[in-house]
């Protein structure tokens, strides 16, 4: 089996003090780990400036202009291609996602390299209801788009990808460069035959005490996510005789903690 060589990959956009607290648990996992700092205008840079020092495997790649959470793990993405890393672990900057997890999500790419591993989120009760209950409709739309290949939840972020595979994906589609990143990513994956792992994963909403900070804008994205559904709709139609005549996923029936 070929040597799998991931890497945790965290965009960051004004994420502000928590960020520190974020990078500090994701290196805990002992995988390498950069931060894309996406034109933050809040000194996120001299914040993470010390990890630098003594943290041979983290790096922080900076962008002068906020390109979006896509645009920024593609930036990162071609990097840590050219850079020889087989897999990346993308998992947001603002508390939400649990380093304590980082470990099986590397153990199951590991276990299957050719699968991206999702994580499905476990909510609690600081979840807003209307994040939790808005989210089901973009699930309905990716399942339906791939005729149910296993995409358990189309908009968390906390994932592996193959990282070939998911370069090959952005080359593909001139969107996914902003919030719509991780649907249009999660459809077109299925198109492809990508086997998906789905990993049951706790969420948290850290409080505006902790830090929280939330760059989701209701009416934008959920315009934004509205037009990518209808784009890719279309999309799923042309392909449609394909996909009746395909296979199903092969790892849709994997236990995450048996696998």
């Amino acid at each position: 089996m070929p040597e799998v060589r991931p890497l945790i990959l965290m965009p960051s956009y004004n994420t502000g003090r928590i960020l520190r607290e974020t990078v500090a648990g994701a290196l805990t996992a002992g995988c390498p780990l950069w931060v894309v700092i996406d034109g933050s205008t809040d000194g996120s840079r001299e914040l993470l400036a010390d990890f630098e020092k003594g943290n041979e495997g983290f790096r922080l790649l900076v962008l002068t202009k906020n390109s979006g959470k896509g645009a920024a793990v593609l930036h990162g993405l071609r990097e840590a291609v050219r850079g020889g890393f087989t897999h990346v672990l993308t998992m947001d900057a603002d508390g939400q996602h649990p380093a304590s997890h980082i470990p099986e999500f590397l153990r199951l790419s590991a276990a299957h390299p050719e699968a991206a591993v999702f994580g499905k989120p476990l909510f609690d009760d600081s979840a807003p209801a209307i994040r939790v209950n808005g989210r089901k409709v973009s699930n309905f739309w990716a399942n339906l788009e791939t005729l149910w290949w296993g995409i358990g939840d189309s908009l968390f972020g906390m994932r592996l990808y193959p990282a070939a595979r998911l370069l090959a994906v952005m080359k593909l589609t001139p969107f996914a460069r902003r919030f719509d990143f991780e649907p249009e990513v999660a459809v077109i994956m299925g198109w492809l035959g990508t086997p998906v792992i789905n990993l049951p994963t706790p969420v948290r909403y850290p409080s505006t005490d902790e830090g929280g900070v939330s760059q989701f804008r209701y009416l934008r994205d959920n315009i934004l996510l509205t037009w990518m559904h209808v784009r890719l709709f279309f999309v799923f139609l042309l392909l449609l005789p394909y996909l009746l005549l395909r296979g199903r996923n092969p790892l849709r029936n994997i236990q995450p903690g048996t696998a």
